[in-house]
Formats: C-alpha cells, sequence, structure tokens
C-alpha cells in the first residue's frame, strides 16, 4: 500500500493520498486549504490517478479543496449527512474567513458548491474505491458526521490503518467547544468507537504524526477512566 501525506493550509491539516500500489488508483483523504497544488504534484510524481475524496468531517480546514479535487479529476466526494450541510456553509468557525483570506488572499464563496457528485456515508457500510476497502466509523462528538475510515490488513503481516480525522490524535482528541461539538456525545465515541480498536491499529490523524491504538491506550490522557469524564 502506498500513503503520502502533507500539511496543508494554515491549521496544517493532513490531507492524505492512499493507493493499494506504488501508482495507479488512489483516494484523496481531507483535502483542506490549498490542498489541490500539492495534491496534483504527488499526483504527477507517482503516477496516481485519484478516484474520489473522502471526508472526515465538515470543518474547514479538512473540505476546503474538495471541489477542486473532486471537478480536477472528475470524481465525486463522500460525507457523513451529519456534516453534508457544512459542504456549502464551512465559515461557522469564528474567525475561519479571515484565516483564509490571510492565507489564500481570498475565501471563497462556497453556496451552493457541493461537488457535483457527493455520496452519503452510512455507519459502517463499506466503501470500495480505487480498489481499496474503507469501512467508515461514525464518530460524532468533534461535529456530528465525524467518521473513522478503516482499511483492514491487506497481508496477514500487515495491521488496520484507521484515518481519524480529528476524532483523536497523538496524546489527545479533538475539540468539542466549536459548532457542532458535543463532550458528552465524545466521550461515547471514545468509549464505543476509539476504545474498541485493536491495539495494533495505526492511527493517522488529521493533523500531527501517526501513532497506534496500543500508544494511546497507554498514554493518552483523554482515553483514561478519569480522561473520560473529566472534559
Amino acid at each position: 500500500m502506498f500513503i503520502a501525506s502533507f500539511p496543508a493550509g494554515p491549521w496544517q491539516t493532513n490531507c492524505y493520498l492512499v493507493a493499494p500500489g506504488d501508482q495507479g488508483p488512489c483516494v484523496v483523504i481531507d483535502p483542506g486549504v490549498g490542498a489541490l497544488g500539492p495534491v496534483h504534484d504527488l499526483v504527477a510524481e507517482h503516477g496516481l490517478e485519484p478516484r474520489g475524496v473522502l471526508l472526515t468531517h465538515g470543518h474547514i480546514d479538512h473540505l476546503y479543496s474538495a471541489v477542486d479535487v473532486c471537478a480536477a479529476y472528475d470524481v465525486g466526494c463522500w460525507i457523513h449527512p451529519g456534516d453534508r450541510a457544512r459542504l456549502t456553509d464551512p465559515y461557522e468557525i469564528a474567525g475561519a474567513r479571515e484565516v483564509v483570506e490571510q492565507e489564500l488572499g481570498h475565501a471563497r464563496d462556497f453556496s451552493g458548491r457541493e461537488p457535483a457528485v457527493v455520496h452519503e456515508v452510512a455507519d459502517r457500510e463499506p466503501i470500495t474505491l480505487a480498489g481499496l476497502a474503507f469501512e467508515p466509523l461514525h464518530a460524532p462528538g468533534h461535529t456530528p458526521g465525524s467518521t473513522l475510515y478503516r482499511i483492514a490488513p491487506q497481508e496477514p503481516e500487515t495491521r488496520s490503518l484507521v484515518f481519524t480525522g480529528d476524532v483523536v490524535f497523538a496524546g489527545s482528541i479533538g475539540r468539542v467547544d466549536l459548532p457542532g461539538g458535543d463532550a458528552a456525545t465524545m466521550r461515547e465515541t471514545l468509549r464505543t468507537v476509539v476504545l474498541e480498536l485493536a491495539d495494533d491499529t495505526v492511527l493517522l490523524p488529521g493533523h500531527g504524526g501517526q501513532t497506534t491504538m496500543s500508544r494511546e491506550r497507554a498514554s493518552n490522557p483523554y482515553l483514561s477512566a478519569q480522561g473520560l469524564t473529566s472534559f
């Protein structure tokens, strides 16, 4: 399996390109602010062919370039229905428009600008795309539609991969004080979705470096018994 990533825009949001082999069909995950150019570069460098865009949730730093990437490669995007409205109204976070204007010199009007093809994700309903099988795990709390995308092991000796968006990071979790966030819902997600992941699962977050479930279970303060009741 091939995975490339880069931090996009002022929020340094990880955009991932995932392919079953070293070249050929791939999936783009969370193309954020200014992501189209780097996506083009990686596609050209590695001989990739985007077949779709997966969005872990509807915050602007994860979806800003989804329309551009979908149009450039004539592909659809996948998002949970709980966050679909944010595709055309992503500036709900205070100051987000101003940050984008400072970064790009302008702030796109998203009104009526969904990608041409939008697929709504259902919890644990498999998505087969670019030769890869993704299992969406609905994980609300950061936003109502936050979703993890799990790829099962491709070979007996490999491990599951989970793209976590802003649900869980190395040593932390996503904020619950932004629009759509809810602490009680996040606690339930951590208990029933995140902590149910196998210890050898590799976690690929929306910000920062990758980690493993065993590491987070042992050291992430928000996943401890005390942590699950303290925010």
